[in-house]
């Protein structure tokens, strides 16, 4: 799926550059839009007033997400009053998680914001994510402790949270909240598409990344409605079946599939096991669905043992091709013994 970036002012925005080398910024806001030009207009200026109260450099990337609502206009007054804001235009609707994905991709931060463009998430609490930044956290998600939201949207997401940390062993309260702060290490870790921005702090924790929450104030919608319908609740379900799995099987595959081979096979054996007796007492057993079942059972139990030895394989492979492992995935403080200066002797 290709996407279109273009600024409306200045140049196409570049690669992205690693801390310290020329464009480098010390922070990145993040901000997908769709039709959330009403909002834009306050919330830029507000966010641009935070970030120029703090101390370093600092870009505002908006992302528009295909709006149709006069956003591609909007911008240029909006980066000639904030020299600072950076505007990209995806050429259709993509989804939120694409777009964050396009910001990760252009971000020049050290530290990158994540931040709607509803209002609903205040700049002025960003300050204390840094904060928790600072203290040692790779990622810290804002905490909505008191929603400014309709009653059915708060439960249905009080449950969605409690579901999310039960599936995925990570403990959180407000895995969803559009409010987070990260260390660049973090987004170079995961690649986001379908509805996966709602599970990043699952996805850091899984890559080895020190995880938290902060509680913070939370506002109503300044301008719109929301563009989150119905369908969102089964596709974030589906989507967290996707986050457990790439999560916890991703390297061990035959753990899955093996396992759920096993259990068909025996259940499928103890069937047959049962019609043979039947048989071996004089009983007709040719009719029986017990041993359509059984021989199904079997043999899908079969496939799916071998589909997980295949799996295996396949990751011993990469794992040969790519060893070591890449530089990214590691921590280290010191030196190697190697690194260090030979004393000659006496």
């Amino acid at each position: 799926m290709q996407r279109v970036e273009e600024t409306v002012a200045g140049q196409m925005p570049g690669a992205t550059l690693p801390p310290g080398e020329e464009g480098a910024v010390d922070l990145t806001v993040i901000m997908p839009a769709y039709n959330e030009a009403e909002n834009l207009a306050v919330v830029v200026p507000r966010v641009d007033a935070m970030l120029d109260a703090l101390e370093g450099s600092y870009e505002i990337v908006v992302v528009d997400d295909g709006s149709n609502d006069g956003t591609r206009g909007l911008a240029p007054e909006l980066q000639a009053r904030h020299p600072n804001l950076r505007y990209v235009r995806l050429r259709r609707n993509f989804g939120k998680s694409t777009a964050l994905q396009t910001g990760f991709d252009i971000a020049r931060g050290a530290t990158v914001v994540l931040m709607d463009a509803d209002g609903q998430d205040r700049p002025e609490e960003v300050p204390k994510l840094l904060a928790a930044l600072d203290e040692g956290l790779d990622l810290v998600t804002g905490h909505r402790v008191l929603r400014d939201d309709r009653f059915v949207k708060r439960h249905t997401s009080r449950l969605y949270n409690r579901v999310t940390a039960r599936v995925s062993g990570v403990e959180g309260s407000d895995f969803n909240s559009g409010l987070k702060a990260m260390r660049r290490d973090v987004i170079a870790s995961f690649s986001l598409y379908g509805e996966l921005h709602r599970y990043i702090p699952v996805l850091a924790t899984w890559a080895g990344f020190r995880v938290g929450e902060v509680p913070v104030e939370h506002s109503a919608r300044l301008h719109g409605k929301t563009k989150f319908g119905r369908a969102r609740f089964w596709r974030g379900f589906l989507d967290l079946l996707t986050v457990k799995f790439i999560t916890t099987y991703t390297a061990r595959p035959f753990h899955l599939f093996g396992g759920l081979g096993a259990v068909l096979g025996l259940a499928g054996g103890a069937l047959l096991t049962w019609m043979l007796v039947l048989r071996i007492m004089g009983e007709r057993v040719g009719d029986r669905p017990a041993l359509l079942a059984g021989v199904l059972l079997v043999m899908v139990g079969i496939q799916l043992m071998s589909l997980g030895l295949i799996g295996e394989l396949i990751v011993h492979v990469r794992r040969d091709r790519d060893a070591p492992l890449a530089a990214d995935t590691r921590e280290m403080t010191g030196r190697l013994e190697s690194d260090a200066p030979s004393v000659p002797k006496a």
